[in-house]
């Protein structure tokens, strides 16, 4: 569930097919936090709008008891921005820009 920007999640401690395949990372980029249900990529998402469009440092905290699923939640968002970082990444060559260019264009 959503606390603000915090989400509060609990490890299954089994798989659940589709919740974080490329589907989900796909629909999560798409909403801003809190327009669909509370989940990992959302807070990933949050951040990453934040670092690129808002330009403010971003930073996530991971907390839990051992066993909890950190690790994984760490994973889980390195994916995710990886991903929104791959995507931009093809958007700006098909503009033949890349962001570092268009703000020295800007500037």
């Amino acid at each position: 569930t959503y606390i603000g920007s915090i989400v509060a999640s609990v490890n299954p401690y089994k798989s659940i097919p589709g919740l974080y395949d490329g589907a989900a990372v796909e629909r999560y980029s798409k909403h801003h936090m809190g327009e669909i249900s509370p989940h990992i990529f959302a807070v990933a998402n949050e951040c990453y709008r934040c670092l690129w469009k808002r330009h403010n440092n971003q930073c996530i905290l991971i907390s839990g008891e051992s066993g909890a699923g950190k690790t994984e939640s760490t994973k889980l968002i390195l994916k995710f921005l990886s991903a929104m970082s791959q995507h931009s990444l093809e958007l700006s060559c098909r503009e033949k820009t890349s962001c570092v260019e268009q703000a020295i264009l800007e500037s």
